[in-house]
């Protein structure tokens, strides 16, 4: 398969293409809560573990920018922002929960129980 340069970048087939284009840190999991509902800015920055304000701004930046989100600003005081999934962030989401599926499944294989893992995680959660 030939390069594809787009913007100085380089890509060497579709699949890295998409890569690049929902890889990083932060990409899939913003675009795993969207998946469900419309979410103002602080309830991803407080359900997001880890995440900074610069790198959840950027993140919905650049999703917003390659057509995954749609940002709606409210003109209220104070200001209300939300941010959603476009049509070509269902698909991406798509995607992104075959990978989960087969990523359980590698788990699995590893004997990982990451269900298990996740219901420990939000009882610790809910204890607190």
């Amino acid at each position: 398969m030939p390069d594809v340069i787009i913007n100085k970048e380089v890509f060497y087939n579709p699949v890295d293409f998409v890569l690049k284009k929902l890889g990083g840190t932060w990409k899939i999991p913003v675009l795993w809560r969207l998946r469900k509902k419309t979410w103002r800015y602080t309830e991803l920055q407080k359900d997001i573990a880890h995440i900074s304000q610069k790198m959840l701004t950027q993140t919905l930046k650049e999703l917003e920018a390659d057509g995954f989100v749609l940002k709606k600003v409210y003109a209220e005081v104070p200001p209300r922002t939300e941010y959603s999934l476009t049509e070509k962030g269902t698909k991406a989401v798509e995607v992104i929960t075959y990978l989960r599926n087969y990523g359980l499944e590698l788990m699995k294989e590893e004997g990982i129980d990451y269900e298990a893992m996740m219901q420990e995680e939000a009882k610790k959660k809910k204890d607190k």
